[in-house]
This record gives structure tokens, sequence and C-alpha cells, in this order.
């Protein structure tokens, strides 16, 4: 029970943190708020986080939280390929419409010069493991094809994932992200696909 508090904790501080990010930018949102915003202590705060620029690598967090939720839902009858698309559909939904371009560019400028964890990379976090499920059922229905390793699998959606965010970030955001990738996702993930 200890354990799902202090995530519910950890929780709220950083869903606090990125929606006051979100709303009055990162620079003009203060820690105090961050606490005031998620109901818990300048003590819980400094527990999980040693300030303010440690938040940035929690976004995967968000992201998780946004895949779980999703991966209770799926449309009922849905095949593999198309819950590979719709999940991407969903969270760059999430993305466009719910995080600043300036605070996903910092989260990707942080997980380059980090030294520490590399969170977006962390195989243990939800994200990974749902992808290896799908992928897995891809495989055992004959949607998609055994020539290429689960692993590989998975490596390749994320890594297309990432480099279609990071576009669109050194984009500057000149383009509906949602769209774009609606068009690229399939082409990217076609290879993988039975013949």
């Amino acid at each position: 029970m200890a354990k799902k508090s202090s995530r519910n904790t950890k929780g709220k501080i950083i869903t606090a943190a990125w929606k006051l990010f979100y709303e009055q930018g990162y620079e003009d949102t203060t820690v105090e708020e961050i606490i005031a915003e998620s109901a818990t202590s300048k003590g819980s705060f400094y527990h999980y986080f040693e300030g303010k620029d440690a938040l940035l690598s929690s976004l995967s967090y968000l992201f998780d939280e946004k895949y779980e939720e999703l991966s209770a839902r799926f449309p009922e009858g849905m095949r593999p390929f198309q819950k590979l698309l719709w999940l991407n559909e969903e969270l760059f939904s999430m993305i466009e419409s719910q995080i600043s371009l300036d605070l996903l560019a910092r989260l990707y400028s942080s997980q380059l010069i980090t030294k520490g964890e590399k969170h977006l990379l962390d195989h243990n976090r939800f994200y990974y493991k749902l992808l290896r499920q799908i992928m897995l059922e891809g495989v055992s229905c004959g949607e998609l094809s055994a020539e290429f390793s689960v692993s590989e699998m998975v490596r390749c959606y994320a890594m297309c994932e990432r480099a279609l965010l990071y576009d669109w970030c050194i984009s500057s955001g000149d383009y509906s992200l949602c769209r774009y990738a609606k068009t690229m996702m399939p082409i990217f993930l076609s290879g993988f696909r039975s013949k």
C-alpha cells in the first residue's frame, strides 16, 4: 500500500507540474506553485525531485499514464497493427494539445546531455511493456512478420515516434503532428506486416 501511495504522490506532483508548465510556461512556474497545485508538501516534492529541472524527465511518466488509460479502452475487435496506429494517434493528439513545444524540446535536450537515467529509453516503462504485448499478439495472429524479433519491432516503433516528435520540435511545430504521424507511421511500420 505504501508503494501505491508514494506513486500517487509523485504522480500528483508530476501532473500538477506539467499542467502549470503548459498553462503559464516552464520559466514562470515555481516549485511553490507546483506544491500548491498538487496539494502535497515541500518535503514530498524534494523527496522525489531535486528541483524543478528534474521534472523535465518526468514527461515519460505522463506518457505512460496515458498509455495505461488507452490500453484499457482499445476499441473492440481492433487488430494489433491498428492498435499501434491508434495508440500513436491518441498520444500525439495529447502531446499536440497539452504539452508545449518548448517543454518537449527541453525533454529531448535533457535526455541528450544527461549522465543519469534516460527515462525515454527505460524498457521497464509501461510503454515498452504494452508495445511488446501488442507486437507478440501481432506475431501470434500472423498479422506481423516473425522475420523480425519483437524487440526489434518495439525498438523501431519507439524510434519512429521519437523521430517524429524530434522533427516536430526542430520544425517549431509548423505542421500538425497528428496528421503527419497518421500518414508516416503506417509507412514506417508496413515492413513489419506479414506478406
